[in-house]
């Protein structure tokens, strides 16, 4: 049953076999609403239309009502239409009765993988062909698996609903409890989906598993999925929308789709007729509620750890046993096997363990209503003084947390001062820094402009420097510098090392005489290419790194370039790495995160300079991220 809490795996099989009744499909656009609702529109066959609604770790299904898009997308939805758009859905799948359906969606030469959970908290996740993690909504790391890119997604439990014939027998056949429970949990059925399945095949609900015919309900529990796939008559009742009816359900209203009946049950999503602006908060109210939340976060954690340790004292001889017994079995057995046996055993004090950290030697314990982390290697006491040191520590936090609200909030300065934006020169329409010792460096912006460099402004003095790459800029040092190192990190970042995701390239540096366009007999010199002859100065393994900032001495400028040399210049800057984020995206993100810095009474005499345009001059080609400022 779906309720307005959430959907279970039942439900979410009907709304996936609904899903692919219209198959095929294509995705058109992308939008995201807050932090867990998103909506896909997709295109069907003769002109159709649907509005696929998501809430992650809520409800999947089909809409006819949405809130106004955010008239400035969110990266993640961005990131979505830049991956999915034109794309072609070519299988819509849920893994097993788990709350997880994925959509393999073909485009062009590449298959990817949108995978949407509703369990827990929930996440959206884009893999690629081979499942590795693209973005998810959410970055989560949890014991046994990580959500974050670059990593595999992997699904746990079988791909198909229910249990086969003999894993459903040796369920029942090991299980202490009745048959509805035992369906219900082992299954993934809930509670009234069990309670039909029993109906279904003939067997009282409070029969001990054991004497039930797990032929009988095998049989049961496939005509169940065969009706919430091929035969639903969805219906909403007082507790919530259902696929089909259920025997003994009364229906308060009937639905031509189970999508229909979820619209109905959850609330209204109301359309606004334009954005809703919040009243600033003044910079000295945020820092005192931030710090009165601090403050209620380490008197929760302080009364938190004073009461587990009143719970392993009142539990002194359990805990004792437990760490004795354990601290035994693991000079003999592996943790695995230590897990294994506790989970067979009926001791009551193995009971009392509700999970195992092999890491860290220690196990979770039962205590009142909580879990103990005990550690099985040392005495009780030790195990006390740890939790008492976390008391300390998070009690010094407080002491710290109250001196700094006794003082008051210091104001930002608004430095109201005359700013002269900096004339244009000729070499602004290259790549250009100075170096930290005041050295002009050079670099072409495409292979015209490498011609440029070469023929028309390089001198005897100078010294010509590239990645050692396909397709990088000439970059020039106009004189002698001491700083090779960010003139190679200037060369590295912007080459095709920086497009292809490398986070470190070679550079060599060579003397102009060193330069030329003839090539040897049978050879041919492309456009913005040179030969290089004689010997090199390598700098291997340059990190790639860019940082764009604003500076206001002697003049108000966007600068960009190395990052040493650019924080020598620059009041604020952000920093670059390769990433996801296209360069019109993360021109747009860095000069917000700079916008943030500047106070009102200086933002007049930045706004004219302090723009897109002039950032994206310095973002790389290629995807980017912020690493910070």
């Amino acid at each position: 049953m779906a309720t307005t809490q959430g959907m279970s795996g039942v439900d979410l099989l009907a709304v996936t076999a609904e899903l692919r009744e219209h198959l095929p499909l294509w995705i058109n656009k992308i939008y995201q609403y807050d932090n867990k609702m998103l909506s896909i529109r997709l295109n069907g066959e003769e002109h159709a239309k649907y509005h696929l609604l998501i809430e992650s770790g809520r409800r999947i299904h089909l809409a006819t009502v949405f809130p106004n898009p955010p008239k400035n997308p969110p990266s993640f939805a961005m990131l979505l239409r830049k991956y999915l758009e034109g794309g072609r859905v070519l299988e819509i799948r849920q893994q097993g009765l788990q709350r997880v359906v994925t959509f393999v969606i073909g485009k062009r030469e590449t298959t990817l993988h949108l995978v949407i959970e509703l369990f827990d908290e929930g996440n959206v996740i884009l893999c690629d062909d081979q499942m590795t993690i693209i973005k998810p909504l959410w970055h989560h790391r949890f014991k046994d698996r990580e959500v974050i890119p670059g990593v595999t997604y992997t699904y746990s439990g079988s791909s198909e609903p229910g249990l086969d014939q003999e894993a459903l027998k040796t369920l029942l056949s090991t299980s202490d409890r009745e048959v509805v429970r035992t369906m219900a949990v082992g299954c993934m059925l809930g509670g009234q989906y069990a309670e039909e399945v029993c109906a279904g095949a003939g067997i009282g609900k409070e029969t001990p598993a054991t004497e039930a015919d797990p032929v009988a309900l095998k049989a049961a529990l496939e005509a169940l999925f065969t009706r919430v796939s091929n035969d639903r008559d969805p219906v909403v009742t007082a507790g919530g929308a259902w696929p089909i009816v259920l025997g003994g359900m009364t229906p308060i209203s009937h639905h031509p789709t189970f999508s229909q009946a979820l619209e109905a049950i959850y609330p209204l999503v109301v359309k606004h007729d334009g954005p809703q602006k919040k009243a600033p908060i003044p910079r000295e109210e945020r820092i005192r509620i931030q710090q009165e939340a601090a403050l209620k976060s380490f008197d929760k954690k302080i009364v938190l750890n004073k009461a587990i340790v009143d719970l392993i004292y009142e539990n002194y001889s359990l805990v004792a046993d437990v760490i004795k017994t354990l601290d035994a079995a693991s000079r003999t057995l592996s943790w695995q096997e230590i897990g294994t046996m506790l989970k067979e055993s009926d001791n009551p004090v193995a009971r009392q363990v509700a999970g195992v950290h092999p890491a860290e030697a220690a196990v979770d314990l039962l205590l009142g209503d909580r879990k103990v982390l005990v550690h099985v290697h040392e005495s009780v006491e030790v195990n006390v003084e740890r939790y008492y040191a976390q008391i300390k520590k998070f009690k010094k936090k407080r002491d710290g947390a109250v001196t700094a609200m006794e003082r008051p909030v210091a104001k930002k300065v608004s430095s109201k001062v005359h700013l002269t934006p900096l004339k244009k020169r000729w070499y602004h329409r290259f790549r250009w820094f100075f170096t930290s010792d005041n050295c002009l460096v050079l670099g072409g912006r495409d292979a015209g402009q490498n011609e440029e460099l070469v023929k028309r402004y390089m001198e005897g003095g100078d010294t010509f420097v590239h990645a050692d790459v396909h397709g990088a800029s000439v970059v020039i040092v106009k004189g002698k510098t001491e700083r090779m190192n960010e003139v190679a990190q200037f060369a590295a970042s912007y080459s095709g090392a920086w497009r292809s995701g490398h986070f470190s390239a070679d550079v060599y540096a060579v003397r102009p005489d060193q330069v030329s366009k003839t090539p040897e007999a049978g050879e041919f010199v492309s456009r913005g290419s040179f030969i290089v002859r004689g010997e090199r100065t390598y700098f291997k393994s340059v990190p790639l790194g860019v940082a764009i900032g604003y500076q206001t001495e002697p003049n108000v400028a966007v600068i960009g370039g190395p990052v040493n040399a650019v924080e020598a210049r620059t009041e604020q800057r952000v920093l670059l790495k390769p990433g996801p984020y296209e360069p019109n995206d993360i021109a747009k993100k860095v000069l917000r995160q700079l916008r943030e810095t500047i106070p009102e009474g200086d933002w007049k005499g930045l706004k004219t300079v302090l723009n897109t345009e002039q950032v994206a001059g310095y973002v790389p080609p290629g995807g980017s991220e912020i690493i910070g400022a």
